[in-house]
């Protein structure tokens, strides 16, 4: 054998070898890889699935880290002073009567009411119920009113009249009085510079006495803490004409101009006597009696606006409207206004919505809420699903056919309906919204876990029949340790597709319901019931920022998962070319 010739079998000498260089995605380069390896090598050349990870990892950053390092609230209401024109008070003209009581419930309502009709009558007496009462003119439409009150008790016995009082010190004199009255058949009698009514007849009667009760008048008096005879003494020196009367021991001035006056202690005015009511338009608004003063007169003088200085030295103007017998009166204040609807800007990036909030913090918040209600959802399925679907393909017979009809039955329930009558049972029985969002996600579940039975009875049927469960009865394994750890696990890579896919599905659900007004409700945000708060079509065009983000949000991230569930499928596929 020549030299030149090799030996079979003999090695080639090492200058001579070649280094041969495999492509990455060289049949014999892959076959050295883990199948784990495989599938996520696969997984992560797949461009759609990079993409969808991507958008997928940036909305949980928005979502969750977004939320921390944004400084504002998710409920958090932006507000500011603002100078407006606003309604402050109103005033209209008085056409009923005000009473001053001298003690509270002094007249009774009957007797208010037939007061009209005795003044309309020209009548100085007149009776309401068992009482009587008496009116003396002060002027100006003011009357002083009086009522009878009883003193004594009269009983006839035995042709004599028998007077019992606790008030009164009974007398000879007062007896022989009443009786020459009352055998008399006079209705009042004169004793001691008083004057006495009798009421009664026959054997029993009542001696009662004309007192002071109040005074009702069509004039408003407006003051802090005026007393009876402040107000009644008021009243009588308008009616005669006076600039000036006393009351509580001191002397007061006024100045009277037709049925409009000004009382003054001293130099400060204490009151403003007028035939207009006057009051703030807000609950605990006060009006300072010059300030009153100030309407009545620009009223009769017929202004449209006048200016006043107040406290401080501040010159307020005021704008005064009439309509029929009500004037309203007008002024510019600072009013704290919500910042709805701003544009977007470097404060609020997303401008703000409906309710004054941010809708940039909103959509991190709205994020959180959706993408939990996914995935919590899909965990409560899966786990339904596995249990169910692998014992209904491990055991097959009645096990399978009882499990599988119930699956059927729950493929016939109508979704929507049974959605929008369950919001509207928690509407009517008020549930919260935090206990909302929990019963939201147990219905979700409990109405999308058919899917996932069937993918895992399908797997588990072509699974229970090969070798290696044969192997695991040979070794006496447990029902469940063998359904569970070996046939589940076995299931995993398609149950991890179809979660994926259903991830999206159920965040497009979610976003329906809380369109509907059916999902998460205010004060919680998630990116459906942002765009609900769009209710209308001028909201929709004119403010776009309210609504395209979520929209736009709720778009990306569903296409997302899509990819993703998308590259995964096409890693565990075992026909995928190496």
């Amino acid at each position: 054998m020549s030299t030149e010739e090799k030996k079979v079998g003999a090695p080639e000498p090492a200058e001579n070898k070649s280094v041969e260089q495999m492509a990455l995605d060289d049949e014999r380069r892959v076959k050295v890889l883990s199948p784990g390896a495989l599938v996520a090598k696969r997984f992560f050349r797949n461009r759609l699935a990079m993409v969808g990870l991507i958008i997928l990892i940036a909305m949980f950053l928005f979502s969750f880290v977004g939320g921390w390092v944004n400084p504002y609230r998710e409920n958090q209401i932006f507000e500011d002073y603002s100078a407006v024109v606003k309604d402050f008070a109103g005033a209209t003209e008085n056409t009923e009567y005000r009473f001053a009581e001298v003690t509270s419930g002094a007249i009774p309502s009957g007797a208010r009411t037939s007061l009209i009709l005795a003044v309309n009558n020209g009548e100085s007496t007149y009776t309401a119920g068992d009482n009587t009462y008496s009116i003396e003119d002060l002027g100006l439409d003011s009357w002083l009113i009086s009522g009878t009150a009883a003193v004594a008790k009269v009983d006839k016995l035995a042709g004599k009249y028998i007077i019992s009082s606790d008030s009164l010190e009974v007398t000879d004199a007062l007896t022989a009085a009443f009786t020459k009255a009352a055998d008399a058949g006079e209705t009042s009698f004169e004793f001691g510079g008083e004057t006495y009514i009798i009421t009664g007849s026959n054997r029993s009667f009542t001696i009662s006495t004309m007192q002071e009760l109040g005074v009702g008048s069509k004039l408003i008096i407006e003051g802090d803490n005026l007393s009876y005879e402040f107000r009644k003494a008021a009243l009588t020196a308008m009616g005669e004409g006076k600039t000036s009367f006393k009351a509580d021991g001191k002397t007061y001035t006024m100045e009277v101009e037709d049925l409009n006056a000004a009382v003054f202690d001293g130099s400060d005015e204490v009151a403003a006597i007028s035939n207009y009511s006057i009051q703030g338009i807000e609950n605990g608004t006060v009006i300072s009696a010059e300030l009153k003063a100030r309407i009545i007169e620009a009223i009769g003088e017929g202004e449209t606006s006048f200016v006043l200085t107040d406290a401080e030295g501040n010159e307020i103007e005021y704008e005064l409207t009439r309509e029929n017998n009500r004037y309203t009166i007008r002024t510019e204040s600072s009013t704290k206004l919500i910042q709805t609807y701003l544009a977007p800007s470097t404060s609020h990036w997303l401008g703000t919505d409906g309710y004054g909030m941010d809708i940039l913090t909103r959509l991190m918040y709205g994020g959180r809420i959706s993408l939990i209600i996914g995935f919590v959802v899909v965990i409560l399925e899966t786990i339904i699903g596995v249990v169910l679907g692998g014992l209904a393909g491990y055991f097959g017979k009645w096990v399978d056919m009882v499990i599988m009809r119930i699956v059927d039955i729950f493929y016939c329930i109508p979704t929507w309906p049974i959605l929008i009558i369950l919001g509207s049972i928690m509407d009517s029985y008020q549930i919260g919204p935090k206990v909302r969002i929990y019963f939201m996600m147990i219905v979700l579940a409990v109405l999308g876990w058919p899917s996932i039975t069937r993918l895992v009875r399908g797997q588990i049927l072509s699974l229970r029949e090969q070798e290696f469960m044969t192997a695991t009865e040979a070794t006496g394994l447990t029902v469940s340790r063998r359904i569970f750890r070996h046939l589940v696990p076995n299931v995993i890579p398609q149950l991890i597709v179809q979660c994926t896919m259903s991830l999206g599905g159920i965040i497009l659900t979610e976003s329906t319901m809380s369109f509907l007004g059916i999902g998460v409700k205010f004060p919680y945000a998630s990116w459906g019931n942002i765009i609900s708060s769009v209710s209308n079509v001028f909201v929709m065009t004119n403010y776009w920022y309210c609504w395209i983000p979520a929209g736009f949000l709720i778009l990306i991230t569903v296409l997302g998962f899509n990819f993703v569930g998308d590259g995964l499928r096409d890693a565990f596929d075992p026909k995928m070319k190496r």
